[in-house]
């Protein structure tokens, strides 16, 4: 959710501050906020709105220091405004922190420093935790380290947080537990940021931080790193797998158009190396090594939150028709909390774009605890997702920017199916000659993306036809009852207009009650699944005057003389529809979203990763 952005070394903070807040806009934020050590002072600035609103602010200050850090807002406890923006003081301005995530009994620790004399401006829970962190300071008279250790002892609930010390402007002392945080190490300099996009630009040697862990960063000494149980831990540098050119726009409006264009490139990344035409067969690493777990699974049990549950609902198609074992699609704020039948035998498997979703992170531990095998899909390398698992499996679709996922969630529809064809495969629930042919077919998925793409314009012009509606229906059969959902799902998150998905047949089971010639209905009907039955549901919107806006397999007449509008996709294996499916969904909100003024990159009130509850 917040960004964090923390760095200490030779240079000057302030610019290095600034662009890690704008490398990490797309996490969504209200407010944004800087503290900088310089001469003796510490000197906190903060805006509410944009990055920009902040560089304004402070362009009359004074903005030197060589230690800083700064900090993105999402509300959580407080509305969005000044007084509630990061960084937060102390009550002696000794201090300053940021801080993402929840303190769960912020308010009973308030109390006790209430009474202890302790006054507050804010109605946030970090203000609770600088102000916890000072009163243990001076009560235990120790270091700022040690402050922050006992400090966190006492806390219930999730943050990643970063404290600087006016009387010590050598050092930055950060925790973590439930929320993201990694450390760049340069040359006699520190970088700490919520992700590593503010990072890339200076070095590739990171430091991820791991859970209830406590990071201390001096000028001039080498990174030091305990637990909140006071035990030594010794960093594990890791390699950097990324670059600036992904983070920038490439010449294209927004990120989002960007990454629906990259899609060719990026499943072909998730195949590389996995999907062989040669030797016509699929290999995955996570798969070879716990081929038994897959092979003895009694049951699949799949975890995620918004577009990854999507993509997870097309795996429960998948799994169950290849591999023949039953499939329940949880989302992770529900399951986490529903006391859910788990057992050995179960193969659970979360998925998360970025790693760090909170619900799916606290249901991977629920779903260890009951001795379950976790298989983790992710696409951020080194994430708390692929840390905590048994095993998994990257996407590898590269840096998502946009907060409506679009290139993440074909490239997570493309490992399930790779896993239950493989699965399907090993376990004979599907023909050699099937397999065989599903390989080659997958193979050619990208450029049969490129081929959709190029219909981009002709989107773009009738997608300005429907910026009038209020409301949309998406419907769609089988394995595109979920491309439906996520359709949805789009439109509403970019352009805020109301939209629903549902299974085509229980469109008469009290959806079509809202067909009229103001509503715009988008019916997925493709050749490969029940086609016939899809038509059927067409002619029963059409006979009550509803908007007809079709995807086609190409060469298909009945469907698009049925229609108003229609686009096209190449003929594939039903099973591979979604991957050419969503591409013209993607595009249609897109457009929709950008005729209607909308901020597509950074939707109102969304966050890309949200890692808190």
């Amino acid at each position: 959710m917040c960004g964090i952005v923390g760095y200490i070394g030779k240079q000057q903070a302030y610019p290095i501050l600034i662009k890690g807040l704008q490398r990490l806009e797309y996490r969504g934020y209200d407010s944004a906020g800087i503290a900088l050590i310089h001469d003796g002072k510490l000197n906190v600035y903060k805006a509410k709105g944009k990055v920009a609103d902040l560089v304004q602010f402070a362009s009359q200050k004074d903005i030197s220091g060589n230690i800083g850090i700064a900090h993105t807002r999402w509300a959580t406890h407080g509305e969005p405004n000044l007084v509630n923006a990061h960084p937060h003081y102390s009550q002696s301005e000794e201090l300053a922190i940021i801080h993402n995530g929840i303190i769960e009994n912020y308010a009973l620790l308030k109390e006790g420093l209430i009474k202890e004399g302790y006054t507050f401006h804010s109605e946030t829970d970090t203000e609770v935790l600088v102000q916890l962190i000072e009163y243990v300071k001076k009560s235990n008279g120790v270091d700022l380290t040690s402050a922050v250790q006992l400090a966190l002892n006492q806390v219930i609930g999730a943050y990643a947080i970063c404290v600087i010390e006016k009387s010590f402007p050598d050092v930055i002392v950060a925790a973590r537990k439930g929320s993201p945080l990694v450390v760049g190490i340069g040359i006699d300099e520190f970088f700490l940021a919520s992700d590593a996009t503010p990072i890339v630009e200076y070095t590739d040697q990171v430091v991820y931080v791991g859970d209830e862990e406590i990071v201390t960063l001096q000028r001039g000494k080498s990174i030091e790193i305990k637990t909140i149980a006071n035990v030594q831990k010794t960093p594990e540098i890791k390699k950097l797998e990324m670059t600036i050119s992904q983070l920038e726009k490439g010449g294209y409006p927004h990120f989002m158009i960007k990454e629906i264009f990259e899609q060719p490139k990026t499943l072909s990344d998730s195949m590389r190396g996995r999907v062989s035409i040669d030797e016509k067969s699929i290999k995955l690493s996570g798969f070879i090594d716990n081929k038994e777990k897959f092979l003895n699974a009694k049951r699949i049990i799949i975890t995620a939150c918004g577009t990854s549950w999507h993509a997870g609902l097309i795996g429960k198609y998948a799994f169950e028709e290849f591999a023949r074992i039953p499939v329940e699609v949880e989302y992770s704020s529900e399951f986490r909390y529903r006391n859910p039948v788990i057992n050995e035998q179960d193969l659970v498997i979360p998925i998360s774009q970025s790693g760090e979703t909170a619900d799916t992170l606290a249901a991977v531990e629920l779903a260890k605890s009951k001795g379950a095998f976790i298989f983790g899909i992710c696409n951020v390398v080194g994430a708390s997702i692929p840390r905590m698992t048994h095993s998994g499996c990257y996407t590898h679709a590269g840096p998502e920017i946009g907060v409506a996922s679009t290139k993440a969630f074909t490239a997570q529809v493309t490992v399930l199916l790779m896993l239950a064809l493989l699965i399907g495969k090993e376990k004979g629930t599907i023909t050699n000659a099937f397999y065989e042919k599903c390989v080659e077919e997958l193979a050619n998925i990208p450029n049969k993306i490129k081929r959709i793409l190029e219909q981009n314009e002709t989107i773009s012009q009738f997608a300005k036809t429907f910026t009038y509606a209020q409301n949309f229906i998406y419907l769609g059969r089988g394995y595109n009852f979920p491309v439906a959902l996520e359709g949805a799902l789009k439109l509403k998150e970019i352009s805020y207009i109301h939209a629903e998905g549902y299974p085509a047949a229980e469109m008469k089971h009290g959806p079509i009650a809202l067909i009229s010639q103001e509503m715009p209905v988008v019916v997925i009907a493709t050749k490969a699944g029940m086609y016939e039955k899809v038509v059927s549901n067409i002619q029963e919107i059409k006979a009550r005057k509803g908007k007809i806006i079709s995807i086609v397999t190409e060469g298909d007449v009945v469907v698009k003389n049925l229609s108003d509008y229609s686009i096209s996709i190449p003929d594939t294996e039903e099973c591979f529809v979604p991957l050419l499916a969503a591409i013209p969904l993607q595009l249609m909100a897109y457009h929709i979203a950008v005729v209607k003024g909308c901020n597509v990159d950074q939707p109102r009130n969304l966050a890309k990763s949200v890692t808190v509850e």
